[in-house]
């Protein structure tokens, strides 16, 4: 029973944004108090998910890919540095990584976005949170997060990615690690960037050191944990504590 409940809620459709201007003044306040809801939900239920770390990739990947194998060893490996493995909360390299956290009995979160197809949760989550909209939904992903990794992906994951590298970029975020996973499978847009972006002066030489990339989970986690311990003094100690008179 719960199973098919789990279903047709995933299957309805999202709230869209209606294109051509402005809604009427009623349906657009309703609508401001319906992101704004939807906003301090994520908040109350990440708060005390403690350090994360969110993997991105394809929903299109089963068990017995390559990636899937891959994205599953870093969840793993990322699980026993202490972090919080954190991902969209669907199939393939999501389900992995955090396939990868349950391996190894570390925290894993599901932020889930309500797709009409793709996007059924994976079992692998100790929490699944869902969310109606992808903009609120990314925002979560990045604020509770102290690093990246990217596995392969399509338009979703290239989306998540070139957004994280605009908002360290711009430092409209703290200059966090960003790890790109497959080295085979980046390896031509990363030669496009060099030799068109950077030629054309549309990005400079520096901010080619906002991401790497890599082929072993390992280096992948020691990289993050590394660089988040130094840059955010981040360190072993008690979780935070839940107050009663906020209802937590």
């Amino acid at each position: 029973m719960l199973n098919e409940e789990k279903q047709t809620r995933i299957a309805e459709p999202p709230e869209q944004f209606m294109l051509g201007g402005s809604r009427p003044r009623l349906e657009e306040l309703f609508r401001v108090f319906r992101i704004a809801s939807e906003f301090l939900r994520g908040f109350r239920k990440l708060h005390f998910t403690g350090p994360c770390v969110t993997v991105f990739g394809s929903a299109r990947f089963g068990e017995e890919n390559k990636w899937y194998q891959l994205a599953r060893a870093v969840g793993a490996e990322l699980g026993r540095r202490g972090f919080t493995v954190m991902t969209g909360g669907g199939p393939g390299i999501m389900e992995a990584a955090n396939r990868g956290a349950r391996d190894v009995h570390a925290p894993s979160i599901g932020c889930n976005i309500i797709l009409p197809h793709e996007q059924v949760e994976n079992p692998y989550c100790d929490r699944q949170i869902h969310f109606q909209y992808f903009f609120i939904r990314k925002v979560m992903l990045v604020k509770y997060s102290y690093g990246f990794v990217v596995m392969p992906g399509g338009f979703g994951t290239l989306d998540e990615l070139f957004e994280a590298l605009t908002l360290v970029q711009t430092k409209t975020i703290d200059d966090f690690p960003i790890v790109l996973m497959g080295r085979g499978y980046w390896d031509e847009l990363f030669d496009f960037i060099d030799r068109r972006l950077l030629r054309e002066g549309t990005i400079s030489s520096a901010d080619r050191s906002l991401y790497r990339i890599t082929d072993d989970p390992i280096k992948a986690a020691d990289y993050i944990s590394e660089t988040a311990r130094r840059r955010f003094g981040l360190k072993y100690g008690e979780k935070v504590r839940r107050r009663w008179w906020l209802f937590e």
